[in-house]
């Protein structure tokens, strides 16, 4: 048996940073959310996904590809929104399996009510931290790994995992201030969606970044006030 091959000092500093950086930021952007409008991160990915979409409606499938969770996750968290009359269910015309996720009057004025504060949130906990160059790291960085990943699942000898994510993709992408590739990895949907498509950035992506670019982004953000009460500060959001 080969000897593991051990992250260096430099680069444990920069996993470890990068796992504080969304761990923090996360933590103090969703506490923040619902101390001012009374939505949790998970109802705020959903609504402003559906915000985005042609009438305010997706199907279950693309809206749990959207959000990159699980199928029995989406299922809750939709029947807790639609209890709170944010979301409504509507049977789709052309598949009787199927259904819409529609987004209603309520939903749609919390989340045109809530868009401005979260991006203050992330303006405040985030961007404000990092120089303009430092961004553009975080971009060049961000694509190179995703652009990689369909690769290193089949260096590994596993298929692309199917979503089960504890933070939505649409949340990230807002965070980010760009949108997020929805590509499927080539695997069928087993809801309807489309199946077959491959992954048009599954090419390993040839951008050379600093490895320490993201340590020094961790350190910018991990250096910023907390912009709350010391106890708030450590808080974790139930």
């Amino acid at each position: 048996m080969t000897d593991p091959n051990w992250l260096d000092e430099r680069q444990q500093r920069a996993w470890r940073g990068y796992l504080a950086l969304h761990a923090e930021v996360q933590r103090r952007v969703a506490r923040q959310l619902l101390r001012e409008t009374g939505l949790t991160s998970a109802e705020y990915a959903v609504l402003a996904s559906l915000s985005e979409a042609p009438s305010g409606r997706l199907r279950v499938f693309q809206l749990r590809h959207a959000a990159e969770w699980e199928k029995t996750r989406l299922t809750h968290q939709i029947t807790r929104m639609t209890a709170r009359g944010l979301v409504a269910r509507e049977p789709c015309e052309d598949d009787p399996r199927g259904a819409f996720v529609v987004l209603t009057e309520a939903g749609w004025d919390a989340v045109t009510a809530a868009a401005p504060r979260h991006v203050a949130h992330v303006r405040n906990w985030f961007f404000d931290a990092l120089r303009p160059e430092q961004i553009e790291a975080l971009v060049d960085i961000s694509q190179s790994v995703l652009s990689r990943l369909p690769e290193a699942d089949r260096l590994m000898g596993q298929p692309c995992p199917p979503p089960d994510s504890s933070f939505p993709a649409a949340e990230l992408a807002v965070m980010a201030g760009f949108a997020a590739d929805s590509a499927s990895c080539g695997v069928a949907d087993p809801d309807g969606g489309p199946c077959g498509t491959t992954d048009p950035g599954s090419e390993i992506c040839g951008t050379e970044t600093d490895i320490s670019d993201i340590s020094k982004i961790s350190e910018s953000c991990a250096s910023a006030p907390c912009g709350g009460d010391d106890d708030g500060c450590r808080e974790t959001l139930s």
